[in-house]
């Protein structure tokens, strides 16, 4: 457990894909000022010694209710201080200072000396304070987020003083987790897990820090196989070992699972039977542990068989609903990991196997629950709203970082990079804007062979896996008409734009509806929805025109509905903001199924 040194907030481990046991949470309350005149280091503040003025809890924005101040105005320079301890077990070690996420670039000072910098809102950092500290110590952190600037990934942020439309409240400065971390001198630093159902093993790609690579290193790789369950207290049989020496910074291995078939039951991992593997990575040098590591991964593969959409060679219909991420006292940080979960366990409850994470790069807590319940993933990228230089050299290294973040869930099937040509909104005739979007595709597959990849999903496509399809249309009886062959579906204009931009066309790929519905349920005269229905009753007839049109289609491999809550004025969820139904769960899940049951 951390040790918390304030009231217990978002206490719970934030990476959960590489974990070690000590650590400390530096959640909770901290000094904060809005910095409007861009002063703060002329006034001295990186140096730690001068108090700010206001207070704010961490890891919330100002923005939002629960960081204490809930101001709506827009700042773009913030700063942060608080003071922290070292406990004395960690000496001898190095101590790393993490943050989950700032938006958009932060820099840092521990005990008025540079800790370092990171540009990119979404994506985590971690700097080695270790030759800083003290007996006592501050850190100071100065954030600012240009909110003007459209060449930045923002996702849903918008850039105006009101909120509009599709667009919600901006997040400036921390926004996840900020915590310590003791790692030996000589560590693990990273490790790849690429599971491989179809040889029955899993490749494992180890990266070390400080290792002088000699042959008093060795790595021990226990896997156990651990199932559906979430138990601690029972990790699992273990059906795989494997020790090497570490020979180089990098090492690679593929480690074999001969009772991945077991009984005449395959243990891949699919969202009706979630199962997992975990890990124990044991560094050890003349035999004495030197850096553990607890991990886990899913068997499990997707591809496209015979223009099929394919989870573990098989088949596999997507029933996706569109996630924004957005919780009204948060905003972009959701109050509790519990609440990560229950959204997931809402989602199922109403029959939908996956979501795309619309606009937003998630909390890992989110996705370890989607790993560990079954739910399928697109992981999408927060795009910008402009096209120019400036904004390729800010997207590229934090896709990139994304990716590296992510790879090792099994829940994510699909990379988006682009959506609806948002940052690229003349591709259709910039060739440009076309390379660029063609470049993200195949950046994307050389980092990662093992996920399918859309290029700009919705419409104007360059390259990509998946001809994705935005359709908005509330008359079930006209899409039924649109999707009934591959030609009416590829002669439609979704938005007025056309499915293929510039000279791209049609190769085949299998062909979803990645959004559509977006029904407004009642007289809400504050909100939208892309239609309305006057009731319940009303609402759940034209939910089933709407997913009998399109389920039904000898085209359409997969789904996704708009959208999961409601966000702010957007009000065209299946749940309203607080995330209370709008219609029986069991009739939804009976709609999107189209077989009933009770869900999980």
């Amino acid at each position: 457990m951390p040790h918390s040194t304030s009231r217990a907030v978002r206490p719970e481990y934030p990476r959960p894909q590489f974990r070690r046991d000590d650590w400390r949470s530096l959640n909770g309350e901290w000094e904060f000022s809005f910095d409007d005149a861009d002063r703060g280091e002329e006034l001295g503040w990186p140096g730690g010694g001068v108090s700010l003025g206001q207070r704010i809890i961490v890891p919330f924005a100002y923005q939002s209710r629960l960081s204490g101040l809930a101001d709506p105005e827009l700042h773009d320079i913030v700063w942060y201080r608080r003071t922290f301890h070292i406990p004395p077990a960690w000496a001898g070690q190095r101590v790393l200072l993490h943050f989950g996420a700032v938006d958009y670039a932060a820099t840092v000072w521990v005990n008025g000396s540079l800790a370092g910098s990171h540009r990119g809102g979404h994506t985590p950092f971690a700097m080695d304070i270790t030759r800083l500290l003290g007996e006592q110590n501050v850190v100071v952190v100065r954030a600012q987020d240009p909110s003007r600037d459209v060449t930045l990934p923002r996702g849903k942020q918008y850039w105006e003083d009101e909120p509009r439309s599709i667009f919600y409240t901006a997040t400036t400065g921390i926004w996840q987790t900020v915590w310590l971390e003791p790692v030996p001198r000589t560590s693990i630093n990273a490790v790849r897990f690429t599971p491989d159902i179809d040889n029955s093993s899993v490749g494992v790609s180890l990266d070390f820090s400080g290792s002088d690579t000699d042959q008093s290193l060795r790595v021990r790789c226990t896997i156990r196989y651990s199932g559906i369950s979430r138990d601690s207290d029972c990790p699992g049989e273990i059906v795989a070992e494997d020790t090497f020496s570490v020979t180089h910074t990098t090492e690679h291995r593929a480690v074999g699972l001969p009772n991945f078939h077991h009984d005449g039951y395959t243990r891949w991992w699919t969202p009706e039977n979630p199962n997992l593997y975990g890990v124990t990575l044991l560094l050890e040098r003349d035999g004495v542990e030197v850096d553990r590591i607890e991990s886990y991964f899913g068997m499990r593969k997707i591809s496209i068989e015979k223009g099929n959409i394919c989870l573990n060679n098989r088949p596999y219909y997507m029933r996706l609903v569109l996630d924004q991420g957005y919780f009204p006292d948060g905003g972009l940080t959701a109050p509790t990991d519990e609440d990560l979960e229950q959204d997931i366990r809402l989602a199922k409850q109403m029959g939908f196997n996956g979501a795309r994470k619309h606009q937003k790069v998630e909390d890992p807590r989110w996705l370890y629950w989607c790993d560990t319940l079954g739910f399928l993933v697109w992981g999408e990228m927060a795009n910008a709203y402009a096209y120019s230089d400036e904004y390729v050299r800010e997207v590229v290294p934090e896709w990139l970082d994304v990716i590296e973040r992510d790879y090792n869930h099994p829940c994510i099937v699909v990379w988006v990079p682009l959506n609806e040509s948002w940052g690229v909104p003349n591709i259709q005739v910039d060739s440009r804007q076309q390379s660029h979007s063609r470049s993200l595709y195949y950046l994307t597959k050389s980092v990662d062979s093992t996920r399918l990849v859309m290029s700009n999903d919705g419409w104007e496509h360059t390259t990509s896996d998946i001809c994705s399809i935005h359709d908005y249309d509330p008359d079930g009886a006209s899409l039924a008409l649109r999707y009934r062959s591959k030609e009416d579906a590829l002669g439609f204009l979704p938005a007025h734009r056309q499915i293929f931009a510039g000279d791209a066309e049609y190769g085949g790929e299998p062909i979803m509806v990645t959004e559509f519905g977006g029904i407004s349920v009642g007289d809400d005269t504050d909100g939208w929805g892309y239609s309305s229905a006057r009731d319940g009753e009303q609402f759940l007839g034209q939910l089933r025109e709407l997913f009998s049109a399109l389920t039904k289609s000898p085209v359409v491999q997969g789904i996704c509905y708009t959208q999961l809550t409601d966000v702010e004025r957007e009000v065209n969820g299946l749940l309203t903001y607080e995330r209370e139904p709008k219609a029986d769960l069991v009739a939804i899940r009976s709609i999107v199924t189209g077989r009933g049951g009770s869900g999980e």
